[in-house]
């Protein structure tokens, strides 16, 4: 089977499951793990699935769906306040993630659209502005969202203080768009 043949055949599973393992993908088709994560990569970067620990879930559309839905606009599990990143769009219409790692992917694909993107301090929980905001990848500290986590802060000092006690590293708004991506 060719790569193009396989990667159609990824995009009629995940379309059918949402969400499936790197193992389970090299069991249905047959092939290895690397193979499937070659073949991954330009389904990546279209935007109609993403990476997550262990496997990948369908992208999907919610621009019909209502906006105060309660969950992720990538995942179809439930938003955790704590963590959400909302995207504020034209039309008062505004999208929810569960997570920065979720929100900064989303807002990688709608670009110019979002008017404004908000989430809350990791430490303080109060609510900032997500391209003001310093975000930390990388650390030891697990909050049991997506992956790779990204946690929020809204002091440069904070941030560089979480990560002199649990490990990581600080990007600025652009490098984690790009580091998430």
């Amino acid at each position: 089977m060719l790569p193009v043949e396989r990667q159609n055949r990824i995009k009629d599973l995940i379309q059918k499951k949402h969400n499936m393992k790197i193992s389970e993908l090299s069991r249905e088709l047959e092939v290895s793990e690397m193979t499937i994560h070659r073949d991954l990569k330009p389904i990546i970067e279209e935007g109609f699935i993403i990476k997550t620990f262990g496997g990948i879930t369908l992208v999907r559309d919610r621009s019909n769906e209502a906006s105060n839905s309660e969950e992720c606009v990538f995942f179809s599990r439930m938003i955790n306040e704590k963590l959400a990143y909302r995207l504020i769009l034209p039309n008062n219409k505004i999208e929810l993630a569960c997570c920065a790692h979720c929100g900064l992917l989303r807002h990688r694909q709608l670009g110019e659209e979002v008017i404004q993107a908000i989430s809350q301090d990791f430490l303080r929980q109060t609510t900032i502005s997500a391209p003001l905001t310093w975000y930390v990848m990388d650390t030891s500290v697990h909050i049991g969202c997506c992956q790779p986590q990204v946690l929020l802060f809204e002091w440069h000092e904070h941030a560089n203080k979480f990560v002199k006690g649990f490990g990581g590293k600080v990007y600025s708004f652009s490098e984690a768009m790009e580091a998430v991506f």
